[in-house]
């Protein structure tokens, strides 16, 4: 229906899919700005309102007891985790994550799973790792998955309460390290290796990577001997386009190097159109979880042996990816992984 030149949804779609529109716009929305919407409200509590006294009381509590508890495995909280939202959320491209027949883990094994691509904001790794609907209960019932993020997230009051809630960690290497090293087993740490720069690489079809500077983390897994999990996000890509342009890249690189963020400018699917907006694009995301590759626990691992094993697990995703792209690609024959 299109009155005034502007595209409206007909009245007879069905509720539930109207929910889900909302659920993945509401959700991009928030995911992006929902740190400096918090900060923003949290100094209007403080100079405007009468709760001042109960912010300023919340503010002492996060600064000087609770600022670590990013680094030392979070606090994931079930009832956050299940909010019907995240739900319609993951029914609306939809997000389905699988495992290779052949995957398992060890109840008493910590594992580093390694994702790609980033895409414009991991909804594929979030709607699968960071709530209760995405299924990694039924396929790795002995684990319990944390998913890494910014650690600016974890200083932006009130919505760092969100983030540690879903199950998630600072990026930093102490923060990685703590899940690694605990010694029952038992959990998952879901990092993101090309971090926030790899979303400059986000266009519809294309599954460029950055990867080959990023070793940070085959550094950690030597020391704790945790075994590498290739997984990909097949359809992560296509959910959204950028605008694009040198001079643009330059002023988003110079953002991104202050804040940490990358600060791209999406072209999804609009509230009442489907040119731009911050509605990601309804396409299927396949998270699929691949191999372990096991490697050796070393204290103090060699430039050399990181090179060695990061070379092995370059070698590792790029045989995961060619093998499986034609069980969820179309062009599968045309589409290469690249990796920067």
């Amino acid at each position: 229906m299109e009155i005034a030149g502007i595209r409206f949804a007909p009245l007879k779609i069905p509720m539930d899919r109207r929910l889900q529109t909302f659920a993945a716009g509401t959700g991009f929305v928030w995911l992006i700005f929902g740190g400096l919407i918090s900060l923003l409200f949290s100094v209007y509590l403080l100079l405007f309102t009468r709760y001042w006294h109960v912010t300023l009381l919340y503010l002492l509590w996060f600064v000087f007891w609770d600022k670590d508890t990013s680094q030392q495995g979070g606090r994931p909280w079930h009832w956050v985790r299940s909010w019907r939202w995240w739900k319609y959320m993951k029914e609306y491209f939809p997000v389905t994550l699988e495992r290779l027949p052949w995957v398992d883990l060890d109840p008493g094994k910590n594992y580093l799973f390694c994702c790609f691509p980033h895409g414009m904001l991991s909804l594929g790794v979030f709607c699968s790792f960071a709530t209760d609907y995405g299924d990694f209960k039924t396929y790795f019932p002995h684990h319990t998955p944390h998913v890494v993020t910014l650690s600016q997230h974890y200083i932006m009051p009130f919505f760092r309460e969100m983030g540690l809630a879903l199950g998630g960690i600072s990026a930093e290497a102490n923060a990685i390290n703590y899940i690694l090293k605990y010694p029952e087993g038992g959990h998952v740490c879901v990092l993101m290796p090309g971090g926030a720069q790899e979303s400059y690489y986000c266009k519809p079809g294309q599954y460029k990577i950055i990867l080959h500077k990023r070793k940070g983390f085959i550094k950690l897994a030597l020391k704790n001997g945790t075994a590498l999990v290739p997984v990909l996000s097949f359809g992560e890509t296509d959910t959204f386009d950028q605008v694009e342009g040198n001079t643009l890249r330059k002023i988003q690189e110079n953002i991104r190097k202050w804040i940490g963020l990358a600060p791209v400018v999406p072209v999804g699917r609009g509230f009442f159109q489907y040119t731009f907006g911050l509605v990601p694009r309804r396409k299927p995301i396949r998270v699929v979880v691949g191999q372990p590759m096991e490697v050796p626990k070393l204290e103090n691992p060699t430039p050399d042996e990181i090179e060695e094993y990061h070379t092995k697990f370059v070698e590792h995703l790029q045989c995961m990816f060619e093998e499986q792209k034609y069980n969820y690609l179309q062009n599968a024959e045309d589409t290469k992984l690249v990796i920067a």
